[in-house]
């Protein structure tokens, strides 16, 4: 099954990578311009913090006795909850937890902090004294920070000019925490005001272009009396405005042809009464070898009389479209009554429940399904019989009408609805019709509120289903 994606659901997607990709680059930003990595830029507002605690006991360390300073920086680890270590910038432990650095860590101190043994102090510059973040490690969870501490001591007559104190935190502490509710806040606004600012103006794209959707939709259905509110001043509403004028006008043009075919299939009655009524008396003084000659006469005429009464049933159909008036009809009666005029040239069978009651309009339903048994019978009467069988859909019922003919290619299975429409197998002279019958059907189902659907049946065969609103009150058994 495949999902179907709005308008409204599209943009907010892409108003939401929008907001990612910002973030994303915001983040560049940082490491490129300020050389901070994500996590150390995380623990920035905790970097006062981590440092004046670095340089307290850098100041305690230089005033005590260096066998001491184990005991010193063990207590200051567990009043601050986190693991001290006094180092070198070799990365050799001077002081502190003695358990060897994790690989990535150490690697990352030394490559920050180069050894420099220097035979005299030298001046330290604002560097020395800024915080290096040096990484994170798992299980368990660490956050290692290295704090410069120029305690100074001599050994061998050399002068060790850099110490630095590593701490690793779990980040639950008091000096490493970071309080994250100011970036969810953040982050929220950033979102809402987002969406504040987008969400009326896609709504708005969303409502017009539904509106245009449903109004193209009901065009399409031959329904051109569609209205579409003209309130808005840009292209949509320039395009709302051009599909109001070309409803307009394929309503004048559709109802100019209607009212055509139906003044000249009036028009045309009475020549051919008047044609069927000189042959007749022709017929009667006619010598034997023209008698002939007036028979085919007689059959055109005939031919012609057949689709000037199809051009008005059509024309009638459709002129009834707009609101007929509906009744309770029981459907096995009516069914009874089109297979008793209409299948006596074929074998018909009928399966319709006693119970099933239809909203419909009596005339135009009758109509319909006569058409459909007829066409049936014409094109499919000598394959096979005729099944007409009904069945209920929650408010619905479907009465179906299957042949067991060649059945009709896919690409004319909805093309054979439209009215004139005659498949290229059925243009010979002896099958008749002009194309009108299964035009009727539709126009007759939709003015009783249906709808009408064709497909093939396998491995033969043609199915018409005529869909319309079931009576509740009459239950299927």
């Amino acid at each position: 099954m495949q999902l179907r994606s709005t308008l409204l659901t599209k943009v907010l997607f892409v108003a939401f990578v929008n907001l990612l990709l910002l973030g994303a680059a915001f983040f560049i930003l940082i490491k490129l311009e300020f050389r901070l990595d994500f996590e150390s830029f995380l623990i920035s507002p905790a970097h006062d913090r981590i440092l004046a605690a670095g340089r307290l006991l850098a100041l305690q360390l230089a005033e005590s006795d260096p066998a001491g300073w184990d005991q010193l920086i063990e207590r200051y680890a567990e009043a601050n909850r986190v693991e001290l270590r006094l180092t070198n910038a070799r990365g050799v432990t001077l002081g502190g937890a003695r358990a060897p650095l994790p690989s990535g860590v150490m690697e990352r101190f030394l490559a920050r902090h180069e050894p420099l043994i220097e035979r005299r102090p030298r001046r330290h510059s604002h560097d020395d004294y800024e915080l290096t973040f040096l990484g994170t490690t798992s299980n368990p969870s660490r956050q290692w920070v290295a704090v410069p501490a120029p305690i100074g001591h001599s050994r061998s007559g050399q002068f060790e000019s850099q110490t630095w104190i590593i701490l690793a935190s779990s980040g639950q502490d008091d000096l490493f925490y970071v309080d994250t509710k100011p970036w969810i806040a953040v982050g929220c606004l950033v979102i809402v005001v987002s969406f504040a600012c987008w969400l009326p103006f896609v709504r708005g794209l969303n409502r017009a272009i539904s509106r245009m959707t449903g109004a193209t939709a009901q065009i399409a259905e031959g329904r051109f009396g569609t209205e579409l509110p003209g309130t808005r001043h840009d292209e949509l509403g320039e395009l709302s405005a051009s599909i109001q004028r070309m409803a307009s006008r394929l309503d004048r043009l559709v109802n100019g042809q209607k009212r055509f075919l139906r003044d000249a299939a009036h028009e045309l009655r009475s020549p051919l009464a008047r044609m069927q009524v000189a042959l007749g008396l022709l017929d009667q003084s006619a010598a034997p070898e023209q008698r002939s000659v007036l028979a085919d006469l007689r059959e055109d005429v005939e031919n012609m009389g057949a689709l000037v009464d199809d051009v008005l049933s059509f024309s009638k159909a459709t002129r009834n479209a707009g609101a007929p008036e509906l009744a309770d009809v029981p459907l096995a009666e009516l069914v009874a009554r089109v297979v008793e005029r209409d299948g006596a040239a074929a074998s018909i069978t009928a399966c319709v429940d006693p119970k099933l009651v239809v909203r419909a309009n009596r005339e135009s339903l009758f109509r319909a399904v006569s058409n459909v048994v007829r066409n049936a019978v014409r094109y499919a009467g000598s394959a096979g019989p005729i099944e007409v069988s009904a069945r209920a859909h929650g408010d619905f019922v479907t009465l179906s009408v299957c042949d067991q003919g060649p059945g009709v290619p896919e690409t004319d299975l909805e093309a054979i609805l439209e009215p004139f429409y005659r498949l290229e197998s059925a243009r010979e002279r002896s099958t008749g019709g002009v194309g009108l019958g299964l035009a009727i059907v539709k126009s007759c189902i939709e003015a009783c509120q249906g709808s009408v659907t064709c497909r093939n049946r396998k491995p033969t065969g043609l199915e018409v289903q005529m869909r319309l609103p079931a009576v509740l009150d009459h239950p299927p058994a």
